[in-house]
């Protein structure tokens, strides 16, 4: 809230260049503001009295724009990459995905590798569950289990994660 629409009878007033100028009365507040060109902001609402300060609200609202833009430079977003096996493939083409997932994994995405059953294929899950532990047995050296392997309708999930 700023200047007007501030409706508290009393504030606690800070300055320009940050000094306290104590508890007064909104009137006198925002007069103390407009002498000097700037505006009345409230800052912390919830305190007893609601804490005030003499600022240039545009340049405060920038600034606060420009914070908020760097704190997401910084941020890294993960990603869930999925890798998508079947039980009946074969050792090159496990090589092959895992060599995939190695490259997620160390650009630091998370890997879903989703083992999917279809048909018949649904009788011989017991023994399915052994071709994720070979997958992962791949990327041990980069990789780590971040939820065991789960069986979700018609597929086994795991996800892996860099190691840390």
């Amino acid at each position: 809230m700023i200047n007007e629409q501030i409706r508290d009878k009393e504030v606690r007033l800070i300055g320009e260049e940050g000094e306290q100028l104590g508890i007064m009365p909104i009137k006198d507040a925002l007069k103390l503001a407009k002498e000097a060109n700037l505006d009345l902001v409230k800052i912390a609402p919830t305190a007893k009295p609601p804490v005030c300060k003499i600022i240039d609200y545009g340049k405060y609202r920038y600034e606060l724009a420009r914070k908020e833009k760097e704190a997401k430079k910084k941020q890294k977003i993960t990603e869930v990459k999925e890798i998508r096996l079947s039980p009946n493939i074969d050792e090159n083409d496990l090589n092959t995905k895992a060599n995939q997932a190695r490259k997620f994994i160390t650009k630091g995405d998370k890997v879903k590798v989703a083992l999917r059953f279809r048909g018949r294929e649904m009788a011989h899950m017991a023994s399915s569950k052994q071709i994720l532990d070979d997958f992962f047995a791949r990327l041990e050296d980069v990789a780590v289990v971040e939820k065991p392997a789960k069986l979700e309708g018609r597929s086994m999930i795991l996800f892996l994660t860099e190691k840390r």
